[in-house]
């Protein structure tokens, strides 16, 4: 997770341009294309954590944590978001959304695991 720029693209966003702390993604989602800017944040409760700071969300953060286990360590990803209605209106709906968010997660995921020459990497 520390190659962010790497990390952010495998997402599989179709434009990802990192600039320091703040990414800019870009992402085709059924008939819309969705752009925002992200910036990176400390938050205590989390090993790496963005939000949005342009776009199409009143509010969308996600973060990630890693936590020893075992076998090695396990990483969870959280996104939370509100939609700005006014904006989204009827193209897209929060299902839609949290649908294209999962797919993104597990790109994520398939990316670190063949990164790190685990066997398995749970979403």
């Amino acid at each position: 997770m520390n190659e962010l720029e790497q990390f952010m693209r495998a997402s599989g966003f179709d434009e990802v341009h990192v600039d320091g702390e703040t990414v800019r993604v870009a992402n085709e989602v059924g008939i819309a294309t969705i752009e925002l800017t992200l910036e990176f944040v400390d938050r205590p409760d989390a090993d790496l954590a963005y939000e949005q700071r342009e776009g199409i969300f009143k509010e969308m953060r996600t973060a990630y944590t890693v936590t020893p286990v075992a076998n090695g360590s396990e990483l969870v990803a959280t996104t939370e978001f509100a939609l700005d209605v006014a904006i989204v209106g009827d193209v897209l709906d929060s299902t839609v959304i949290k649908r294209q968010r999962r797919k993104e997660l597990t790109a994520q995921f398939d990316w670190l695991e063949e990164e790190t020459g685990l066997d398995e990497v749970e979403d």
